[in-house]
């Protein structure tokens, strides 16, 4: 006998998966070069050249045995108080090294935090369209209630009317990403603060808390001199889930981090359950390496020039072709509407192309396509008579 729920997870391909696949075998059949694949978000620029030099002099100059050896499991206290002395520095956010819990990478943080909040079957998770589709499965699998909340089709910020109509007594926590994989757009100061306003009204009428969960692994990629609000400060009861994977360009290291600020209702009780989480999960002591290659690299920031190449140049000629989409002020996604309206049906006619799109249909918005511009400026020239071979029917 299996786990059903644990089988139906692992035998389901995922769609971003499938398109990344066929593109390697049309790249055997037909040439790299014919095949334009934007289905995978993996980071296109190096990581910072301090991240190879300090793993190189980490390896090569410190105590072997303690590098590659067990770390407390909430992560080492001088890593944690580089990254602690780094968001206050930045933020002001006023973060003690024992609000933060490392964790491998922002996916086993968010596992974390979710169960350390479901309760039981009644427990209910929201989260706002569009989303990244894991965040079903992490909420499901830990026996909760997962329930969208429908777009703002125009502006991809919060559909406030129907997110007020969705929080109920058994909303635990609501979940947010940005910058938004997958619409790269970022939300304002003033969409959060009216977010914060009405989960606090909501946290009194029903006499909890709503926790926030921003979960944040494109927070540094941001572009046009926009800046990702710093959510802690607009709402006490925020969690937040980050990863390195994306500002460091270290996708395949898994080194990550639970912020559970001491303003939050229950804090000490919450991060106490979220360690809970985290054992039984195996999610404990993430590689000893990477903390330390974090505690030297925390301040280093991205170089953003050719992702933001990328961007302004995808978003002017689709835009030029008729395509319409929100723009993209962080992160490394464009969420473009499909022109018939059907972005499964547009995603196969731009397959037998060798275009690969992915259909928006499990990020909660079908009407959308998404495409990861962190690819190569060529690539993306070479691809646009395609797109605009697809809009004009062809």
């Amino acid at each position: 006998m299996l786990n059903n729920t644990m089988y139906e997870l692992g035998a389901m391909r995922s769609c971003i998966r499938e398109l990344f696949e066929y593109g390697l075998r049309q790249a055997k059949a037909v040439g790299k070069e014919n095949v334009f694949d934007y289905s995978l978000g993996n980071p296109s620029i190096p990581a910072p050249a301090l991240v190879n030099e300090s793993i190189r002099d980490i390896v090569e100059n410190e105590n072997t045995l303690q590098v590659h050896g067990y770390t407390s499991a909430a992560g080492y206290d001088g890593v944690r108080k580089a990254v602690a002395d780094d968001l206050n520095a930045r933020f002001q956010a006023g973060v003690r090294p024992e609000n933060l819990f490392f964790t491998c990478g922002a996916a086993p943080a968010l596992v974390s935090v979710l169960k350390a909040l479901i309760t039981g079957p009644e427990a209910e998770i929201l989260t706002v369209a569009p989303f990244f589709p894991e965040y079903r499965p992490f909420t499901e699998a830990n026996g909760g209630k997962f329930t969208v909340v429908p777009p703002d089709m125009e502006h991809f910020q919060i559909n406030f009317e129907a997110l007020e109509a969705a929080v109920n007594a058994n909303t635990q926590g609501v979940i947010i990403n940005s910058p938004n994989n997958p619409s790269g757009v970022v939300y304002t100061r003033e969409t959060l603060e009216r977010l914060a306003a009405i989960l606090r009204a909501k946290g009194e009428e029903f006499g909890h808390p709503v926790y926030l969960i921003a979960d944040e692994p494109y927070r540094e990629l941001v572009y046009g001199g926009v800046q990702a609000p710093w959510v802690p400060a607009i709402y006490e009861n925020t969690v937040v889930c980050y990863s390195w994977s994306k500002s460091l360009s270290l996708p395949g290291e898994r080194i990550g981090y639970v912020l559970v600020p001491d303003a939050c209702a229950d804090a000490e009780a919450l991060y106490c359950a979220v360690a809970g989480a985290a054992r039984i999960c195996g999610h404990v002591c993430p590689p000893s390496l990477l903390q330390r290659v974090v505690a030297r690299c925390v301040t280093q920031m991205p170089d953003l020039a050719a992702y933001d190449e990328n961007r302004t140049l995808l978003y002017r000629e689709l835009s030029r072709m008729g395509y319409h989409m929100a723009k993209p002020d962080g992160a490394f996604y464009l969420f473009i509407q499909a022109p018939d309206g059907d972005s499964e049906a547009f995603s196969e006619k731009a397959k037998q192309k060798n275009l690969l799109v992915v259909p928006g249909t499990s990020f909660g918005c079908r009407e959308y396509f998404r495409i990861c511009y962190c690819v190569s400026n060529d690539m993306i020239r070479r691809s646009l008579p395609v797109f605009e071979e697809l809009i004009n029917g062809k």
